[in-house]
């Protein structure tokens, strides 16, 4: 049987969200967006997570950080201690500041970065476990900086294609020990890793993945992601998930889905550890 576990997690409603910049192969900057329709899918799933259960805090959005509703990256957060995030491309720099402040006003400890890291992007905690991406965001250096921090077990990860240039993209955190991944999106010695730690993950192709439906979010029993990845919905059924399907079309267009949109704070009053 899987047990759901209330869940505490930190939004930011896209009110600025468009695509001006292009820091990822997803974004496409003649291609037109429309903040309302991105702003009305954010809403339809900050609904399904308070429907859920789950406790959602909301930063406020700041003008000409379009991504920042992206919370996801804005930090990591483990026994209720926060790692502050810092951004690789000048574009999205500001972010970082912007949620360390939000912590900082609520008493939260917090360690500034002195190394490039992503927060959640690349950084997903597993049961006592964090896996930590790099190759393209995440500076390595950062690792031993989770680590130290945390106290716990960091496990680096990297990533090979661009399209997958955060971990969060790539592989979903399911349970205390599940997770499922897209095994082309990893180098070889990674993916050794990975069989190794996971001998029983779910295993996405290529559909899935490009639709991000590894983009996910898990409270144990429920997982939220993208409605195209039928092949993921199905593996998940089959584990005693339930998957919930959510249409984040617009905020794809700046690579982001339920997972990015989602930063969980965990070890904080309704989160998990």
């Amino acid at each position: 049987m899987r047990v759901a576990r209330p869940r505490h997690y930190l939004m930011c409603r896209p009110e600025h969200f468009d695509v001006t910049y292009s820091i990822n192969p997803w974004m496409r900057p003649e291609k037109p967006t429309d903040a309302a329709i991105a702003v009305l899918q954010w809403e339809r799933l900050r609904s399904l997570f308070l429907g859920l259960g789950h406790r959602v805090e909301l930063i406020d959005p700041l003008p000409g950080l379009p991504d920042m509703v992206f919370a996801a990256n804005g930090a990591t957060v483990v026994d209720g201690r926060v790692l502050s995030a810092s951004f690789r491309h000048a574009e999205r720099v500001p972010e970082g500041p912007a949620y360390l402040a939000w912590f900082r006003e609520r008493g939260f400890p917090c360690h500034e970065a002195e190394f490039v890291n992503e927060g959640e992007g690349d950084y997903l905690v597993v049961g006592r476990r964090v896996l930590a991406g790099n190759g393209f965001r995440t500076d390595p250096r950062s690792h031993a900086e989770a680590a130290s921090w945390f106290g716990r077990e960091v496990v680096p990860l990297e990533l090979v294609d661009p399209r997958y240039y955060h971990l969060d993209t790539a592989l979903a955190a399911l349970s205390d020990d599940e997770v499922a991944y897209y095994p082309d999106a990893f180098s070889a010695s990674s993916r050794a890793v990975l069989r190794e730690l996971y001998p029983d993950a779910v295993l996405a192709d290529d559909h899935d993945a490009e639709v991000f439906g590894l983009n996910a979010v898990s409270d144990g029993k429920h997982v939220v992601l993208a409605q195209e990845a039928l092949g993921l919905h199905r593996a998940l059924a089959e584990r005693g998930f339930t998957p919930i399907g959510v249409d984040l079309s617009e905020l794809l267009k700046a690579g982001g889905s339920a997972k990015c949109c989602t930063l969980e704070l965990r070890g904080t009053s309704g989160g998990a550890r």
